[in-house]
C-alpha cells in the first residue's frame, strides 16, 4: 500500500545557495566569536572583546549576504529583461565566477 508518493529519483534539490550560507555564518561567528574569547583571555578584559567581534562579524555576515542577494537580483532582472526583448542567451553564466559571485 502506497501512502505517500515518492519523488522521482533524477530529480536533485539544489542546496548550495542556503547550505553555503548557513555554513558560512556558523564558521564565520565562530571564529570571531574564538578570537574575541582569546584576546580577552590574553588581556584580561573577559568578555569586552568577544561580544564586539561578535556583533562586528555578524554585521558583516549579514552586509554580504545582502549585497550578494542585490547582485543576484540584478542579474536576474538583465536576464528577464534580454528575454523579454527577444535575445534568448541568459548572461548569468558569463559573469558569474566558480563560486557564483560576479567578476
Amino acid at each position: 500500500m502506497k501512502l505517500l508518493p515518492r519523488p522521482p529519483k533524477d530529480v536533485r534539490v539544489d542546496t548550495k545557495d542556503s547550505l553555503g550560507h548557513g555554513m558560512d555564518a556558523v564558521i564565520m561567528l565562530a571564529l570571531f566569536v574564538g578570537a574575541g574569547y582569546g584576546l580577552d583571555r590574553l588581556f584580561g578584559t573577559l568578555p569586552v572583546f568577544m561580544i564586539v567581534l561578535t556583533v562586528l562579524g555578524a554585521i558583516g555576515i549579514f552586509a554580504r549576504f545582502y549585497y550578494q542577494y542585490e547582485q543576484k537580483m540584478d542579474q536576474h532582472d538583465a536576464d528577464r529583461r534580454a528575454q523579454l526583448a527577444g535575445s534568448s542567451a541568459p548572461t548569468s553564466d558569463a559573469t558569474s565566477g566558480a563560486n557564483g559571485e560576479g567578476a
